[in-house]
């Protein structure tokens, strides 16, 4: 499957606001964000007049950059979050955070998501003893992840469990950082997920 492959400081600029694509890098003074808080380009500091569906359609694209999801793949997320029972928006970002890839940033396996859907994709992380390689497979309460036994001592997997303290980990999910397993409590609800996203929008953006 296609993949974003370029600078993603460029994505946080674009979305006026950080989207912690870079792990520790985005705590540093060396966020490129930081220094400049404006589109790239020539024409990134001119003013523009945002329109309604510009608000919505932002919103869209900020949640797939985080999650590092395309968009065929965002619409299926959607179609699902919509279908079952609950309030779609928050049914959308419950799916969101329960693919591998995202639980691995968690629960600190890796520094970034787009470091978890590597670490995933190169069979070093396991879902009840079995090598999980998908990226999007969606964990369910009571699984068990745990790191290959020939991945355990991979030095930006240490350091990624290092720095998790920095972020803490989410009441949804218990990390044992002695054994490298985490196990997932329940699914995750809105209050956990504590990113800047007003899910709304995204449902009124495909809704229109």
């Amino acid at each position: 499957m296609a993949r974003y492959i370029g600078p993603v400081c460029k994505l946080c600029r674009r979305e006026g606001e950080k989207l912690f694509l870079k792990g520790e890098r985005c705590y540093t003074d060396k966020c490129a964000f930081d220094r400049r808080p404006y589109p790239s380009g020539q024409h990134g500091q001119r003013r523009t007049k945002v329109t309604e569906y510009g608000i919505r359609l932002r919103e869209k694209q900020k949640v797939r950059r985080i999650y590092g999801v395309l968009e065929r793949q965002f619409r299926r997320y959607f179609a699902e979050a919509d279908r079952v029972k609950g309030v779609t928006g928050e049914n959308l970002l419950a799916l969101l955070e329960r693919r591998l890839d995202s639980v691995c940033y968690r629960i600190g396996f890796a520094a970034t998501r787009s470091d978890g859907r590597q670490l995933v994709r190169h069979g070093h992380v396991k879902v009840n003893g079995k090598v999980v390689s998908i990226p999007s497979y969606l964990v369910k309460p009571n699984d068990t992840i745990t790191v290959h036994d020939r991945s355990k001592e991979l030095s930006r997997l240490t350091q990624s469990l290092e720095a998790v303290e920095r972020r803490g980990v989410p009441e949804w999910l218990e990390l044992d950082k002695g054994t490298q397993t985490a196990k997932v409590r329940s699914n995750p609800v809105r209050e956990a997920i504590t990113l800047p996203i007003r899910e709304q929008l995204i449902v009124e953006f495909y809704s229109r």
